[in-house]
């Protein structure tokens, strides 16, 4: 391995990680540290605050989140269709979810990345409980953890079309957001 950052090209990110494994602090210290376009991040929690800020009951709705992914797809085409990088900011932790996302990245013929977050147990569970968020629960953690275990590993990703696969270190490995996002530079961003 080259001791510079790893290159990712433009195209389309995948994060891959259950809830509090590091997935959007790691993209707010890239854009803190200039290397990665906010716009480039194209966060389903935040689509989902934008539509519903003040209706908790209808955005936890199966018509909520199609509205919401949907949403999520066309920032993504826009991106891509213009030939610049799209980071998924989404726990896309099971395969439906990624298969959705690669075909996206097929039709305009750009490579996909898929970042993971795989942090054990004790560390996802710490994470969760520092969070100001409460609508994900130590079994929500849990359960997309075992989700990812099984159907996210380096070899599965690559069968399903992942150009690209890197694991990014997190508090489990000793390394903070910002230690984690110089590991990393992006075109086209």
């Amino acid at each position: 391995m080259s001791s510079g950052p790893m290159a990712i090209p433009a195209g389309l990110v995948v994060l891959v990680g259950p809830p509090a494994s590091g997935k959007t602090s790691f993209v707010r210290a890239l854009v803190a540290q200039g290397r990665l376009d906010p716009e480039a991040v194209v966060s389903s929690d935040e689509i989902r605050a934008e539509f519903f800020a003040d209706e908790t009951t209808d955005a936890a709705s199966d018509a909520a989140d199609a509205r919401i992914f949907d949403e999520r797809d066309r920032r993504i085409i826009d991106r891509l269709a213009a030939g610049r990088i799209a980071v998924a900011e989404s726990t896309n932790v099971t395969r439906q979810a990624r298969a959705r996302l690669v075909a996206i990245a097929e039709r305009f013929g750009a490579p996909v990345t898929v970042l993971r977050f795989p942090q054990g147990e004790e560390d996802l569970l710490g994470q969760n409980e520092e969070r100001s968020r409460d609508d994900v629960t130590a079994a929500d953690v849990r359960a997309y953890a075992a989700v990812m275990g099984r159907e996210a590993n380096t070899a599965r990703l690559r069968a399903e079309g992942a150009a690209l696969v890197y694991d990014v270190p997190g508090r489990g490995q000793g390394v903070t957001p910002a230690e984690a996002a110089r590991r990393f530079t992006f075109g086209g961003a």
